[in-house]
């Protein structure tokens, strides 16, 4: 079997993780949950397009014990929840306004096939910026996905390319 393959699959995932703009981000908490050490760890992110609106993730950290008995030792579970709020004047850049949305913030679970991902979607009948939060890896056929919305109809939202029509 070649390596060959392998290693362009993975040059590609690197590539592909590169060109995502920067989100700040911040680690503002983590606790153990159980008695082997493994964690639940809290992290913060600004939306890189969207002053004014933070995001907190929470997901799971593997312990060094759980890693010595259960091997998989790149790898941590992609289990994540999402909350994301207004914490400022919000000012909306250029977002992508498609169905599809875009992503805005993504994480490593793994050595190369595994990350979790934040997706910023624009309700525009709503007038609602929803995140969703996802596993890039399905595995028998159950995503694991947590959504959190930010009503802009009160937050006297800022649009630099005007608001949609």
């Amino acid at each position: 079997m070649s390596i060959r393959p392998l290693l362009s699959a993975a040059c590609l995932a690197l590539s592909l993780a590169a060109a995502l703009p920067a989100a700040a981000q911040e680690d503002v908490g983590e606790f153990s949950n159980d008695w082997t050490g493994n964690g639940l760890k809290v992290t913060a992110f600004t939306d890189p397009a969207v002053q004014g609106v933070t995001c907190h993730i929470v997901d799971f950290d593997r312990s060094l014990i759980d890693r010595l008995s259960k091997g998989n030792w790149f790898e941590d579970p992609s289990n994540a929840s999402i909350a994301c709020r207004q914490t400022g004047p919000v000012t909306v850049g250029e977002i992508n306004l498609s169905k599809r949305g875009e992503e805005v913030f993504s994480e490593r679970k793994s050595l190369i096939f595994k990350s979790i991902a934040v997706r910023r979607i624009y309700d525009k009948s709503n007038d609602t910026l929803i995140y969703v939060v996802y596993s890039r890896q399905v595995k028998d056929a159950s995503a694991k996905m947590s959504i959190s919305t930010v009503p802009l109809f009160a937050a006297n939202a800022t649009w630099t390319k005007g608001r949609p029509r």
